[in-house]
């Protein structure tokens, strides 16, 4: 009788085993929502990868299965990207490599209770490391970490505060590397069982000492989401929808309206007339409109996303540009060479250019917002250095218009509520087709989501809060602990490799042969 492990001997079927394994995290997010999943998600990959015969084999293994995960996490791009996200989630997997190797380091065989304590630390510290080189905007930002997939869980967004969703993401994969050794080392399930304690006793430490964020007042904030608008003069038409919505919340009592990004595809400049109609709908409704402007400039070359805030009298000046495009979307990385792209996708045409610097502004009634457009809601850094410059909310414009039947609105909305959560700080993420989202200071959903077929405006109430939460202080320390902890093994193997070059025996000369003569010149 074959045992599962006669059938993974073919390096094929390994494979494709190990891409399944790491795909598997996906169902943690929306649109599944799964978020308990999370917990023991990593655990079919990590079994795997721990009975690798070879450290190259898990490393192989560890690729593989990072190669599902980012395929799985991006899926609703294979429509824009075609095999171009095939091969995207190919080079980002290779970033699970170096963990596939320490997963068997580890895990492998019958680990001592010391190894597997220590493969408690570093096997999260790995994987943290991951996430931190794959967050950078140049390899397509932090979407998908894991941490981000607890954003409906109350202790989860406690501990957010403290270190952000990398503090997440540690636990989640520590959870999991506690659980697979429970299932497969009978002798090591103390020092197991005791990470799972530890873990339980670290988030309840955190729910008490925690401060929780102080309730100090109220604004009113509209939410306007036109729905879907195509065709030739979308722009104008998708206009006058955002404008007849607009028009429906006088009398609210509001301190701002926000659209959705690329809500206006004209340059204010440029049409003075679309900037009179919103300077009326701003003395209509008695509050500023903060719109996102998608168009060339006319005072400077090149396309920008700009959020706007225009007020009674037109434009106020206060403007963020975009600093962080979407690779492939908005900007082709390197596109000399990657131009291609265009031709078997939707990827970008002309590179949008990018602003230098993130924007507070003082809108009416005395309000400080500070907005950002799209995927940089991904970004944890850019909510808190809003925090950090006295934003009293934050603000998301968003189009995900483009992937309206896959997974991509829903995880992108939930991502608002872990960046209210870090920052101590209400987020409303407004969208043109949805989902728009208001989340409070806790991270707690405030009304209801405008879903991908609505076209309606939303009016919240949505709490302020004073104080500082950990996180804005501190910034990313589970990242620089991760750092640490990993530096510390470089330094114990480097010099365990040391001693044991100084301990190995010299290796023994051969024996000199002995010439008794020369057969041509006997006794010579």
């Amino acid at each position: 009788m074959k045992r599962p492990e006669d059938w993974l001997v073919s390096p094929w079927r390994r494979g494709v085993v190990a891409a399944l394994a790491g795909a598997l995290p996906v169902l943690a997010f929306p649109a599944p929502s799964w978020w308990w999943f999370a917990y023991v998600a990593l655990v079919p990959w990590i079994l795997l990868v721990r009975s690798a015969p070879t450290g190259r084999r898990a490393a192989y293994d560890g690729w593989l299965g990072g190669l599902g995960f980012m395929l799985a996490v991006h899926h609703w791009l294979l429509p824009s990207l075609h095999v171009f996200t095939v091969v995207i989630a190919a080079l980002l997997g290779v970033l699970w490599a170096p963990w596939g190797w320490l997963v068997r380091r580890f895990l492998a065989g019958v680990p001592s209770p010391g190894r597997v304590g220590a493969g408690l630390l570093v096997l999260p510290s790995g994987w943290l490391m991951v996430e931190l080189v794959r967050s950078w905007q140049g390899l397509g930002g932090p979407w998908g970490l894991l941490g981000s997939s607890q954003w409906q869980v109350a202790p989860a967004l406690r501990l957010a505060s403290v270190g952000g969703v990398w503090l997440l993401s540690f636990l989640v994969v520590a959870v999991n590397v506690a659980v697979a050794v429970l299932v497969s080392v009978r002798e090591s399930r103390m020092p197991a069982v005791a990470g799972l304690v530890a873990t339980a006793a670290a988030t309840s430490a955190a729910w008490v000492w925690s401060p929780r964020p102080e309730v100090d007042g109220r604004v009113r904030i509209a939410v306007v989401q036109p729905g879907v608008v195509d065709g030739i003069g979308s722009g104008d038409k998708r206009f006058a929808r955002e404008e007849a919505l607009t028009r429906t919340l006088a009398g609210r009592h509001l301190d701002l309206v926000v659209w959705g990004e690329s809500s206006v595809g004209f340059d204010l400049a440029d049409r003075p007339d679309l900037a009179n109609r919103l300077a009326a709908l701003s003395r209509l409704t008695g509050a500023d409109i903060m719109v996102n402007v998608d168009a060339r400039r006319s005072d400077r070359p090149g396309i920008y996303k700009s959020s706007v805030l225009v007020g009674p009298q037109g434009p106020t000046g206060a403007r963020y540009d975009k600093m962080r495009l979407v690779p492939f979307g908005e900007y082709i990385p390197a596109r000399s060479l990657l131009g291609w792209a265009t031709s078997v996708g939707k990827a970008a045409g002309e590179d949008r250019r990018k602003g230098t610097e993130q924007v507070v502004m003082n809108v009416g009634h005395g309000l400080r917002v500070g907005p950002m457009v799209c995927f940089e809601t991904a970004f944890p850094d850019m909510s808190r250095h809003l925090a950090q410059d006295g934003a009293e909310v934050l603000l998301a414009q968003s189009s995900t218009s483009t992937f309206q039947q896959s997974w991509a609105p829903e995880q992108h909305a939930s991502l608002a509520a872990l960046r209210a959560a870090e920052t101590g700080r209400p987020m409303v993420h407004a969208t043109l087709t949805g989902v728009s989202a208001v989340y409070g200071p806790s991270g707690e959903r405030i009304g209801s989501w405008l879903g991908t077929d609505a076209s309606t405006t939303m009016v919240y109430d949505v709490p302020l809060a004073r104080g500082v939460t950990p996180y804005v202080r501190f910034g990313d320390w589970p990242v620089h602990g991760a750092l640490l902890v990993l530096s510390a093994l470089c330094a114990t193997e480097g010099t365990r490799a040391f001693r044991l070059r100084r301990s190995a025996p010299e290796p023994h000369a051969p024996r000199a042969r002995t010439a008794h003569g020369s057969p041509a010149r006997p006794g010579r």
